[in-house]
């Protein structure tokens, strides 16, 4: 699913909203996650915090219905790169680092870990940089064993 741009525009005026709750200059608050939940059904994308109170609530209008297989991975991806474009408003959130957003269903089941706020360059490898990955390296063990014999 290829986000329309009023998709687009939904999703970054949710994340303002958010970041506006937590402005830097207040006093930093001990929090560790910021949990976005996503109800495939009504397209409700709801933000909550640690302690599960509600932060911020919006509808995606693309999302409502939305019957597609790939839903969670399509969401996570547009998501993650909406959060990576607004990274300076997101890294600057009066919030104790470490801290993250993290995809959940409408269940709070875990989805994926979106953006990692960090005081180092902390990344989030994405599902495509790590196909292949156990088949490479374990390639890569056989080669160096047959060197040694």
């Amino acid at each position: 699913m290829k986000p329309t741009e009023q998709t687009n525009q939904q999703i970054e005026r949710a994340i303002r909203k958010i970041a506006q709750k937590f402005p830097s200059d207040q006093e930093a608050e001990v929090m560790t996650d910021v949990h976005l939940r996503v109800t495939q059904d009504s397209g409700e994308m709801v933000a909550y915090d640690d302690d599960d109170n509600e932060v911020n609530r919006c509808v995606i209008e693309q999302w409502i219905d939305n019957k597609d297989e790939d839903f969670y991975q399509s969401v996570t991806d547009i998501l993650r790169n909406t959060l990576v474009r607004m990274r300076d408003m997101v890294n600057n959130m009066s919030i104790l680092k470490p801290y993250s957003f993290v995809l959940e269903d409408d269940d709070k089941e875990h989805i994926a870990e979106l953006y990692v706020v960090d005081d180092d360059d902390t990344i989030i490898i994405s599902g495509e940089l790590m196909e292949g990955l156990d088949k490479e390296l374990d390639d890569f063990f056989c080669d160096l064993m047959s060197e040694k014999e």
